[in-house]
């Protein structure tokens, strides 16, 4: 609960953000609406259904990257896993930010909390402790951060947006540098 609490705020400021620009749309001309609707409707919707996708994968691993930093901050038993939690919390924080920001630009909507696989993930996970949580939490790290990295240079060569390409591009190296943390944190719990 504490953890959707937090959320609020960045709710709150995309609740706005979208109503300032909605209502930036409606003070356009209606010859200018109509130019807009047919230009968003000759776009890729093939690409757009999976830009839509990849915004919503990444806002998920974006809200359970912060929920998991905060509980290994808690429940780490290593310096180095608590430290990891932190980064991982303050980074993905600022990525999700920057990423709604992206996502009110295309009037795409994003999750506002962890969907079922991460509140599994994080269920089982707080019933750990000490090296064993450790252990798990760095291994999900490994896990997640790879398969991040996968999604980013996927989106990066598709994507036909260069808005959202030069964030993605921008992204990446963050997730490297996680995963090479999260790599060095699951040899310090061998």
């Amino acid at each position: 609960m504490k953890n959707i609490i937090n959320l609020y705020p960045v709710i709150f400021k995309t609740a706005l953000l979208a109503l300032l620009i909605s209502t930036q749309s409606c003070s356009n001309s209606s010859q200018t609406k109509n130019t807009g609707a047919m230009d968003a409707t000759t776009t890729d919707s093939a690409y757009s259904a999976n830009e839509k996708q990849f915004f919503v994968k990444v806002a998920n691993i974006n809200l359970e990257e912060i929920q998991l930093g905060q509980l290994a901050q808690q429940n780490g038993s290593l310096p180095a896993v608590r430290d990891m939690g932190k980064m991982m919390e303050e980074d993905h924080r600022k990525c999700m930010n920057e990423l709604t920001v992206l996502a009110n630009k295309k009037s795409i909507t994003l999750p506002a909390a962890v969907n079922e696989d991460a509140q599994a993930d994080y269920k089982k996970l707080s019933e750990k402790s000490g090296s064993a949580f450790d252990k798990d939490y760095c291994d999900m790290m490994v896990s997640g951060h790879k398969d991040a990295i996968s999604l980013f240079k996927d989106d990066s060569a598709t994507s036909t947006d260069q808005g959202v390409k030069q964030w993605v591009i921008s992204t990446l190296p963050a997730l490297r540098k996680h995963l090479s943390h999260a790599i060095a944190c699951q040899d310090q719990c061998k």
